[in-house]
């Protein structure tokens, strides 16, 4: 068989020159499709290659707290899981609440943010071949963008909480308005502990919480506030709103002047007239505490009010009407109201002038005079002669003192022998012819010797020292003053002629015998001998 044919030579091809390098292509991230969900890869599939980012991506998406990163790697069940917890602090959180949400829930979830951003960036560097890679740009936007998701809520949380805190502030006002309320009509020292809860609360509220709804109505608050504590005042309870209007005057230093406004001043008009009314209204009762009462209280706080000006004239006119009662059925209460008038204009201070003091003065003298000689014709013997006795004591320049201490004789002679109270005593002696009356003294001790009659006076007569108590009433009646010889100590009297009372008592320091009164009468062209002496076991005798 013959041989096949060889095929010609051929010269070899001369190499191709390199080619220029041209720019590189675009990378590939897949197909337009990049976020495209679906089923997860199937099992067993190999991760693909490191993709930072894909992890990037998965890492934002899981902070959004919608568990969006582990959608995109379709791990639905850790999806579900991020919604849960999300959801959870949702329940924890909602309805908002003044306090806000839990710390340990806020915490909690910021762990699991973090803790799920991390784990979805671990997961999404080295996902599955068949996992869909994400282009940078996409990422980014993504992430930022559902980061304020979480930046939102937070907001729209801090306005819920916000709102919730206003409705709180609103309602402690309304709850403290309520406890102002309740206290209407209780008497002020009843309520001032509810008084000064309230006025704490308005202090925090415009302290801790001024730009709040609550803190800008507490003003009105107040006015409400003021109008209750001083409804004694609108009720023309003068003396009951004294101390309200004087605690009001003190809230300035809780609550500032700002929030006050014109009511820091509001109850100082009112307070200067309560003290004033009060004040004339207890002139002369003995009802204060001393220091001029509400009258002094008035002219120390309020010294050039108008009503500081009228303490003057107030004073003038209660003395004239008390005064003006002395000539009266009853001098002696006026007397009394006087005295305490007295001691109120003591206690004053400027501009209350001297000269009042002065007039009082007079008043009271004029009035104990006068309650004096009424207590004697109500035969009040034993207070008619304390307060004349006390007359003559206090004003020895008086013209009426002597009167004073007659009528003070005659009513201590009546506290034992009425009779002699039936009538004043005489203010001036009679004329005519006068009688002797010598009155000897057969006791120890000296014996004072009270009468009133046509005239009225007293003589003390000295003791005897060799005399002695006699056993019984009969041996002194038959043998006081009789001892031949022996010169007892007496005393003369010279007397109109009359019906007299008298009283012995025993001076000196004996009181060793009791006082005794008897009565005589005393005729003309008469003398008249007394003879008082001391019987065993206290009594004293008197032999007329």
């Amino acid at each position: 068989m013959p041989p096949a044919p060889v095929p010609p030579a051929t010269a070899p091809l001369p190499p191709m020159p390199p080619m220029p390098p041209g720019p590189p292509g675009p990378p590939y991230y897949g197909p337009p499709e990049a976020l495209r969900f679906g089923p997860p890869p199937p099992p067993g599939t190999p991760p693909g290659p490191a993709d930072p980012v894909r992890a990037v991506a998965a890492g934002l998406l899981n902070l959004s707290g919608l568990g969006l990163g582990y959608a995109l790697l379709r791990h639905w069940a850790l999806t579900a899981l991020a919604l849960a917890a999300t959801a959870g602090l949702l329940i924890v959180a909602l309805p908002a609440d003044p306090d806000g949400v839990p710390a340990w829930a806020v915490a909690g979830y910021l762990v699991l943010l973090a803790a799920a951003a991390a784990d979805g960036a671990r997961r999404g560097l080295r996902a599955p071949a068949t996992a869909v890679r994400v282009r940078p740009v996409v990422a980014l936007a993504l992430g930022v963008l559902l980061l304020a998701v979480p930046a939102g809520g937070a907001l729209g949380y801090g306005a819920l909480r916000d709102e919730a805190v206003e409705a709180m502030l609103l309602d402690r006002l309304e709850r403290t308005d309520a406890l102002v309320a309740k206290t209407a009509g209780q008497d002020f020292a009843q309520a001032r502990p509810d008084y000064r809860t309230a006025l704490g609360r308005y202090h925090d509220l415009t302290e801790d919480h001024p730009g709040s709804r609550a803190a800008h109505q507490v003003h009105a608050s107040l006015v409400a506030y003021y109008r209750t504590v001083a409804a004694p005042y609108a009720d023309h309870e003068h003396c009951a709103a004294v101390a309200p209007l004087a605690y009001l005057r003190d809230v300035p230093r809780s609550i500032d002047r700002d929030v006050l406004g014109d009511l820091a001043r509001w109850p100082d008009g009112r307070l200067a007239a309560s003290l004033l009314a009060c004040g004339t209204g207890k002139l002369g009762t003995g009802e204060g505490d001393g220091h001029g009462g509400e009258l002094g209280q008035l002219l120390r706080t309020f010294p050039d009010s108008k009503q500081a000006a009228e303490v003057e004239p107030a004073l003038h006119a209660a003395v004239e009407r008390r005064a003006g009662e002395l000539d009266g059925a009853e001098p002696c209460p006026a007397t009394d109201a006087l005295r305490r008038i007295g001691d109120t204009a003591k206690e004053l201070p400027a501009p209350a002038p001297a000269h009042l003091r002065g007039d009082v003065d007079k008043a009271v003298r004029d009035g104990a005079y006068a309650c004096g000689l009424d207590q004697f014709k109500d035969e009040k013997f034993g207070a008619a002669r304390t307060t004349l006795t006390d007359f003559a004591g206090a004003y020895k320049s008086d013209k009426r003192r002597a009167r004073a201490r007659q009528v003070a004789i005659a009513a201590e002679i009546a506290e034992q022998r009425p009779s002699a109270g039936l009538h004043l005593p005489p203010a001036h002696s009679p004329g005519g012819t006068r009688m002797q009356l010598v009155i000897s003294n057969d006791g120890p001790d000296p014996v004072e010797v009270l009468y009133t009659g046509p005239v009225t006076g007293r003589v003390t007569i000295p003791g005897c020292g060799s005399c002695r108590t006699y056993s019984s009433e009969t041996a002194g009646r038959s043998e006081a003053c009789r001892a031949s010889g022996k010169n007892y100590p007496h005393t003369t009297l010279r007397l109109p002629a009359g019906s007299y009372d008298f009283l012995h008592k025993p001076g000196g320091a004996a009181g060793r015998a009791n006082s005794r009164a008897a009565g005589g009468v005393i005729e003309p062209g008469y003398t008249y001998t007394q003879c008082s002496y001391v019987v065993g076991g206290g009594g004293l005798g008197q032999n007329l």
